[in-house]
């Protein structure tokens, strides 16, 4: 069974509450750093979302939205962190690693996560509609894949939440129709 924690506190699973309760200040100080991508991302003319990849305390890889600039559809904020961090460390497997991403990661990112083993997944704001952790999706819990992912939700979510919203609502009063979406924007976050 899969760790549970979100920022209020409640726990479920089997997870150590003084070892949650110590890691909060963490959980929040290394979301800064993946606020800080997704504003990056946001200056890019990407969707807002970032993500880092810590282990033993260290930021060992960084990543942001970049699908429409490298013309990569697989260019989400956590592939590209755990590709960075893969290449760093030397090996695919992460199995010490927590990811720190601003949104819930999609179906694709959690399956990612999931091969690479990654430890534990710390996210900001819920995706309602393409959420691949809890809310559509239960991937990084999934009792018939190998690995399961301890996950924390809610962290600094109004932040991450908020650069979504001002994103979207900025680029409808700048789309024109003939854009990227073709005029057609679709977000929970609009």
């Amino acid at each position: 069974m899969a760790k549970r924690k979100s920022a209020n506190g409640e726990t479920n699973g089997d997870a150590t509450t003084g070892f949650l309760r110590d890691s909060d200040a963490n959980d929040e100080f290394f979301m800064g750093f993946a606020l800080n991508e997704a504003r990056l991302a946001r200056d890019d003319g990407e969707v807002p979302i970032g993500a880092v990849v810590v282990i033993d305390n260290q930021i060992a890889g960084s990543g942001r939205n970049r699908p429409i600039g490298s013309n990569d559809p697989t260019a989400h904020a956590e592939i590209v962190a755990l590709r960075e961090t893969a290449r760093r460390v030397g090996n695919y497997r992460l199995t010490e690693a927590t990811l720190y991403v601003t949104i819930e990661p999609c179906a694709m990112c959690a399956g990612a996560l999931v091969n690479a083993r990654v430890k534990r997944l710390v996210y900001g704001a819920a995706d309602l509609r393409a959420g691949g952790v809890d809310t559509v999706f239960q991937i990084c819990a999934n009792s018939s894949l190998n690995h399961q992912v301890e996950v924390t939700s809610g962290v600094r979510a109004d932040e991450g939440r908020r650069l979504m919203q001002a994103f979207f609502r900025r680029r409808r009063k700048t789309d024109t129709g003939d854009g990227v979406d073709g005029g057609k924007i679709t977000s929970e976050y609009e």
